[in-house]
């Protein structure tokens, strides 16, 4: 009865964790094809989804500051409500007549507007974990969060299939976004009318207020919060795996095409079968290692496991070898995604915990935001050879991890 309990107060959280990962993958097969349409070079994809991650980088720790005064409710609110009508811009973007202003077609100056405003909403995603820390216990949130990774995995795998089908229909591109907007009602009306406010008036605390532009300098807001030695390791920690996150997505689709020569179908496939793989390991596989090891020493291993991974991929052009190496380089992220979440979550002060996930949701923001360029640069340069530089960095994180034991002693984990 209980988990009944908790899974309905979950599902808002659920939904929403499904939506913003959504906006982000269902157009990755479609996008390209609206800027080559509209006679625009391959950089105005490659800024539009610039775009998204930079203004999520910079709505994610002003929306869970807000939380932390104003409430959860009310955020996720409007948050949402701003990512219905981004996808409305969206429709009647596609509806404009096709005339260049500054170069490029008005429609996609439209988008990017479009693309902005969803990406400073998505940012409620430090919001959506505040409310779950706020009505899970302890034992709960590594769990929770490990469900949490699974949805978003599931986002990846469902998002690029949904927005090539959708697609594919007889109004074309405005399928997409008629979908999207469909799964944004959807989710503002659970929010309306499912979610409960978790996070009380007298836990409140006063706004700090400043200028969003301030989210970009991320050190200065660590330490005008001044979170424990604890929070500020694992935030250098996530900085690293953030990074070679953003790297490796840039990357990975290129490496595929050169090393088995993918058309778009056994490329989609491939990233079916990976993307599935990815949502089962952090929904139930993450949560028997967390169960039986703890959420740090689960962290070393799903670190550990990413370096290896990222150079086994390199010693093979055999696709079944490479199936099992790649597997290897999957649990290590699956490992890795929920347990920084449930460490943070467990180990924040409550008062601050929306403000601290949202400089933990910047992270992956900011590293979004700046690498993926850098990555497909680099990729073009030296090829392959990019991953021995991509696994430094889970090796660094890696090394960080175990000098934070021996700085804070053995239990500051526990």
């Amino acid at each position: 009865m209980y988990f009944c309990i908790m899974s309905k107060k979950l599902i808002p959280a659920y939904l929403l964790t499904f939506v913003n990962v959504l906006g982000f993958s269902i157009l990755m097969p479609v996008l390209p094809f609206i800027v080559n349409d509209y006679g625009a070079p391959k950089w105005v994809f490659g800024l539009l989804l610039t775009l998204y991650s930079t203004f999520q980088f910079l709505g994610a720790p002003f929306l869970g500051s807000l939380s932390d005064t104003k409430g959860r409710k009310p955020i996720l609110l409007i948050s949402q409500a701003g990512t219905l009508l981004s996808w409305i811009i969206f429709a009647c973007a596609l509806l404009l007549p096709d005339f260049p202003v500054f170069g490029l077609a008005l429609p996609l100056l439209i988008i990017g507007l479009s693309r902005i405003l969803d990406g400073i909403t998505g940012g409620n995603v430090s919001t959506t974990n505040a409310y779950v820390s706020d009505i899970t216990t302890r034992k709960e949130k590594s769990y929770v969060f490990g469900y949490l990774g699974g949805i978003a995995g599931l986002g990846f795998i469902v998002g690029p299939a949904l927005g090539g089908f959708s697609a594919s229909s007889s109004i074309g591109y405005l399928g997409t976004v008629l979908v999207s907007m469909g799964i944004s009602v959807i989710t503002l009306l659970t929010i309306i009318f499912w979610l409960k406010e978790s996070h009380p008036e007298e836990k409140r605390v006063p706004r700090n207020r400043q200028p969003m532009w301030k989210s970009i300098f991320i050190v200065r807001r660590v330490r005008e919060l001044n979170p424990s030695p604890l929070i500020k390791s694992l935030f250098i920690l996530k900085a690293f795996f953030a990074s070679m996150m953003a790297f490796y997505i840039a990357s990975i689709s290129l490496y595929l095409i050169d090393l088995f020569k993918f058309d778009e179908g056994e490329l989609g496939m491939f990233l079916l079968v990976a993307g599935a793989f990815l949502a089962f390991n952090q929904a139930f596989l993450s949560k028997q290692f967390i169960k039986r090891l703890g959420e740090f020493r689960t962290l070393l291993i799903g670190l550990g496991l990413s370096t290896i991974g990222l150079v086994a991929i390199t010693l093979t052009s055999d696709l079944y070898w490479f199936i099992g190496f790649y597997y290897i380089l999957n649990l290590g992220l699956s490992l890795s995604f929920p347990t920084f979440n449930a460490l943070i979550t467990i180990h924040a002060n409550p008062k601050k915990q929306g403000e601290i996930l949202g400089i933990s949701e910047s992270i992956n923001s900011l590293a979004t935001a700046v690498f993926p360029v850098l990555s497909a640069a680099l990729y073009g340069i030296i090829g392959y050879q990019l991953y021995y530089i991509i696994a430094a960095l889970p090796l660094i994180a890696f090394i960080l991890a175990l000098s934070t034991i021996k700085r804070l002693g053995k239990n500051a984990f526990n």
